[in-house]
């Protein structure tokens, strides 16, 4: 009933994509979200080895038959990321997404095979030079969204018709979208799918401390800051006490990385991911924890979204707005 040309590229049943979620997307959560009808992803580059990925890729086979994807967050890799394409490649995959850096090299790597790629844009340009890459589909992000963002202000709203209009290949958006009322709206703005990050984190699959779920249901729209901004690599998070920290660092030392990778790191990430501890790190997320109130399985929540998005279609269709 919502066939796009994303659902029609990936084999999925609705045009929904489960976000990389650094040290969070596993197996459990990627065959959670395929299973109901999405494309769940695997995080590669938070695994410790190649090894260690392809455990995780046949983890996922076990526990679905249907399509999913691995996340490749190349940002801070340079080219350490080509011995776990391999094994994407090797485990033949039905989809990879590059995110956080130039997408070139994983895709030259994958251009003889028959994977799916997906990138991760924040601009038009972006955009454009994804599709000449070879992309099959790019994922708009707006500053809405949660982690790492473009350079600009640019919202969804305005980004996702504007990069819709400039290509050929099928456009997802991302950033502040967490339930129908969203994908419906990606809908009309031009998308064929929506990428989702920060609400998968608020299931039961997603295994993290509960203080960061919760931080998560209790937050308001002005919850979440940008930090990283004064390096050039701008990124969404839960206000807490550690990105305020963060964000005095950076006004005292501008952009100077010595003075700030002690905090910015991934291991400072997944120490709060795994205590739950504001003292010890920060948690991504986007704006749109307003809009997260429950913890949901991920049936559930698959279930919650399209119900919703299939009763505001009825309404357009008796013309009661």
């Amino acid at each position: 009933m919502f066939q796009t040309r994303i659902t029609k590229l990936l084999n999925i049943k609705y045009p929904i994509i489960q976000g990389g979620l650094a040290y969070l997307a596993y197996a459990d959560l990627a065959a959670a979200v395929s299973n109901a009808g999405g494309l769940g992803q695997v995080t590669a580059m938070s695994l410790p080895s190649p090894e260690s990925l392809r455990n995780e890729i046949r983890k996922v086979k076990q526990l679905t038959n249907q399509p999913f994807g691995v996340n490749f967050a190349i940002g801070q890799h340079g080219r350490k990321f080509d011995h776990m394409v391999t094994v994407a490649i090797d485990e033949q995959v039905p989809v990879v997404s590059v995110t956080g850096g130039n997408p070139a090299g994983v895709i030259d790597m994958l251009k003889d095979h028959p994977i799916k790629i997906l990138v991760l844009v924040a601009s038009a340009r972006q955009a454009l030079k994804a599709q000449e890459l070879g992309a099959d589909a790019v994922m708009v992000v707006g500053q809405e969204g949660g982690g790492h963002l473009g350079r600009s202000d640019t919202g969804t709203i305005v980004l996702t018709p504007h990069v819709v209009d400039q290509l050929e290949i099928p456009v997802i958006s991302s950033g502040g979208i967490v339930d129908g009322r969203g994908l419906m709206a990606a809908l009309s703005l031009g998308a064929e799918g929506i990428e989702m990050g920060t609400r998968f984190i608020a299931t039961k699959e997603v295994q993290t401390h509960m203080n960061y779920k919760q931080a998560i249901l209790s937050a308001d729209e002005g919850d979440t800051v940008v930090i990283k901004r004064s390096l050039g690599t701008p990124a969404r998070a839960l206000r807490n006490a550690f990105t305020d920290k963060i964000l005095s660092l950076e006004e005292k030392y501008g952009n100077d990385y010595e003075q700030l990778k002690a905090y910015i790191s991934g291991e400072v990430n997944q120490k709060y991911i795994q205590s739950g501890e504001d003292s010890l790190g920060f948690g991504w997320a986007g704006q749109a924890v307003s809009r997260i109130h429950q913890i949901f399985s991920v049936k559930e929540l698959m279930d919650s979204i399209m119900n919703e998005a299939e009763q505001i279609r009825e309404k357009w269709s008796q013309k009661e707005v």
